[in-house]
């Protein structure tokens, strides 16, 4: 199970180009004990008491706080921080306190310790490598030299930019490994497909996203590089920290290995059992492919059976059918010869019936064309009084206009006329006036300076032919020279 890792302080770099991490594990154990319940059908809750315990170690959190056994005498939980610096500080918060419940009068009694790592010492590998008689430490696999680890992580494992996301590489995890020392050889039983035919069938070899999580055997050529990794891989949990700085890390199983599992014999000896299994596989095909053959000859060997009959049938067919084909053409023949004969009477009457529609038509067309005749001809005669009406209406309408024309010419004469005595009156006006502003020149040139000092106005009338007298005022100022015309006033 994987966890978020929000402070990544304590985490130590195992393979910088895969972002692998190794943070130390910090769990410890805390234990309440129950007061005894007195009265029936009251009981305590395990999340109230959790909340409490919670609250206690505040502000500091737990990462995970689970609860790992409840009886009626205790409740035992398993809590884990983020860094192992904070364990001191929660062990003296909470080792030794007490909790008080809501409706109960006495207290619990809070106990906590830090766990201890479940992790095989040098001790233990040197032992039991000493004592075991089927061990031979000078070969490879049969002394401390591999490393189990179990609960890896397929994706954390798996190529960049693979095709398949979900499967571990043994080359990735020979490059995280191999910082402790050269690695000789690596094993993930569950990407070998015949691992699970073989003599021990305990592993689960990989299917397409059936596993999240993988084990693995990594073996070092010399001894330094197997003890390096288990000293560093003790008390540890492994971390990935992505590219947006997030991290996650979940707990892993390290062991050494006690079964051989990488040694010259064990690897010879899977190396048959492949070769069994791929044989056995190839026969297994070939058997299949023998078998498909001998169904395909044998329902090849049906098809042509089955089409004899077939051919047979149609044959059969064929004959009752070309049987009733030709009473069908018989039956038709007669049917024909009945059909026509009925058709030619039916012709015979038809036609004397066609002919005399035609008669009745013709009369009728007849007497339609005498009807059309004479309605043309009396359209024609009313047509032609009209025309004559309209043609007495169009000569009264010409003499009319005609009429119209003359009295517009003579009033047009008449109104020339008028205009032309209008303008001979106005010339001979003119010229009366002309003559006596000359006139009255002629007086006052005799006396030029009493005029210009006085100014006088001088008036006279004019008697003009037709009974009009005009009334002239004239200034001295506006004079005529002799000989000039002057101007209209």
């Amino acid at each position: 199970m994987t966890t978020i890792v929000h402070d990544t302080t304590e985490a130590v770099c195992l393979s910088a180009e895969y972002n692998l991490y190794l943070k130390p594990i910090a769990k410890m154990t805390v234990s309440v004990a129950l007061p005894q319940l007195k009265l029936p059908g009251k009981s305590i809750s395990n999340w109230e008491v959790m909340e409490r315990v919670k609250a206690m170690v505040a502000p500091e959190q737990f990462s995970v706080l689970r609860i790992s056994k409840s009886t009626m005498d205790f409740i035992r939980f398993e809590g884990e921080v983020e860094n192992k610096t904070v364990v001191k500080s929660l062990l003296g918060r909470l080792d030794g306190k007490s909790i008080k419940l809501s409706g109960f009068t006495d207290v619990l009694k809070v106990r906590a310790v830090e766990n201890k790592v479940d992790f095989p010492a040098r001790h233990d590998w040197d032992s039991f490598f000493r004592d075991a008689k089927d061990m031979n430490e000078t070969l490879p696999g049969e002394r401390p030299d591999t490393i189990h680890l179990e609960g890896l992580p397929c994706r954390w494992f798996s190529q960049k930019d693979s095709n398949y996301p979900d499967r571990p590489s043994e080359n990735v995890l020979i490059a995280v490994f191999q910082s402790f020392g050269k690695v000789r050889n690596v094993d993930i039983p569950m990407l070998d497909p015949y691992r699970e035919e073989m003599l021990d069938k305990n592993f689960s070899t990989f299917s397409f996203g059936g596993h999240l999580n993988f084990e693995a055997y990594v073996q070092y050529q010399e001894y330094c590089g197997f003890a390096k990794a288990m000293d560093t891989l003790r008390g540890m949990k492994l971390m990935l920290k992505g590219d947006d700085g997030k991290a996650v890390a979940c707990n892993i199983k390290v062991a050494f290995d006690t079964s051989k599992h990488l040694s010259e014999t064990a690897l010879k000896r899977r190396t048959l059992e492949r070769m069994k299994l791929q044989e056995l596989e190839r026969q297994r095909e070939e058997q299949k492919r023998r078998e498909k053959e001998e169904e395909e000859r044998r329902k090849e060997e049906e098809r042509y059976d089955e089409q004899e009959e077939e051919e047979k049938e149609r044959r059969k067919e064929e004959r009752l059918r070309k049987r009733e084909q030709k009473l069908r053409e018989r039956e038709q023949r007669r049917n024909l010869k009945r059909v026509r004969r009925q058709q030619e009477e039916e012709q015979k009457k038809l036609q004397m019936k066609i002919a005399m529609e035609e008669r009745r038509l013709l009369l009728a067309q007849r007497n339609l064309e005498s009807i059309r005749l004479i309605a043309e001809l009396l359209a024609r005669a009313k047509e032609e009084a009209r025309q004559k009406d309209e043609l007495a209406r169009l000569q009264q309408l010409e003499a009319c206009r005609r009429k119209q024309e003359e009295e517009l010419r003579r009033v047009e004469v008449e109104k020339e006329r008028a205009l032309e005595l209008q303008r001979r009156e106005k010339e001979l006006r003119e010229r009366l006036l002309c003559n006596l502003l000359k006139k009255s020149n002629g007086r006052t040139t005799k006396s030029p300076e009493t005029q210009s000092h006085t100014g006088p106005v001088i008036t006279e009338e004019a008697s003009v032919p037709g009974g009009k007298t005009p009334n002239c005022s004239f200034s001295t100022s506006q004079r005529c020279p002799a000989g000039e015309v002057c101007p209209d006033i």
